[in-house]
């Protein structure tokens, strides 16, 4: 019983080890992109919102389409810093594409909540994925690799949020209210990115950004969030 018991914890303590040995933003078995390979950027889904001072959402087209560009841009910049053989859809492709890009909206929001903690510390994590990063867009993504022969595509997804005046003011009163107790005025930024092999569909890398500051509405803020998005990024060695 005794020598079972040491194998078992040597069994646990290597399987542990393995585990802290592995990225949680990468898939097993991946480390980095192949020397050559090549990157399809795919559109970034991003929308901006305006909170109101009952907390409600409300959609901001003006600052949606500066931060597109902005975002744009600053992918433009960041593929160059990163030494990526990167190629971009043509418009008419792009919207060709949009359902993939929808679906990869799905699976992000998946990926974010199943594999890593909410803000308040709760792990949802599926007991089916022992921890791994073992998700999939099927052969969804066919059509990418049939139309550009790039080896990868580079998917992103930012929502981002900002509160009104009278969201602000209606904030203000409040901490009155509770003896100047710190009250969040609301505003959040929330992004995944995902690589993604085009030959399988596996997303072989994931990022999630979640926090209260950030602005896309300004280029050099714009290209500071696709920064901390892109952080850890696995660049070709």
């Amino acid at each position: 019983m005794r020598l079972a018991l040491s194998v078992f914890a040597v069994i646990a303590v290597s399987f542990a080890a393995a585990a802290w040995g592995q990225s949680k933003n990468l898939a097993p078995g991946f480390t980095s992109l192949p020397k050559g390979a090549s990157v399809v950027i795919m559109p970034t889904d991003i929308e901006l919102f305006s909170i109101s001072g009952g907390g409600v959402l409300e959609p901001k087209a003006d600052w949606t389409e500066a931060a597109t560009q902005h975002f744009k841009t600053a992918l433009r910049d960041k593929k160059q810093k990163l030494g990526l053989r990167a190629l971009e859809l043509a418009e008419k492709d792009a919207d060709e594409l949009a359902e993939v890009n929808t679906l990869h909206a799905a699976v992000a929001r998946a990926i974010a909540m199943h594999h890593f903690k909410d803000q308040r510390g709760l792990d949802l994590s599926l007991p089916t994925k022992e921890g791994k990063l073992d998700w999939s867009l099927g052969e969804t993504v066919q059509p990418i690799k049939k139309l550009t022969g790039a080896d990868y595509a580079l998917f992103s997804w930012v929502r981002d949020s900002y509160a009104s005046a009278e969201r602000q003011a209606a904030m203000v009163g409040i901490a009155i209210l509770t003896l100047g107790r710190a009250v969040p005025l609301g505003g959040m930024q929330v992004g995944y990115a995902s690589l993604v092999d085009l030959n399988t569909g596996r997303v072989v890398w994931f990022n999630r950004l979640l926090r209260g500051s950030g602005d896309l509405r300004e280029a050099d803020k714009a290209a500071e969030t696709l920064d901390a998005l892109l952080s850890e990024f696995p660049v070709a060695k």
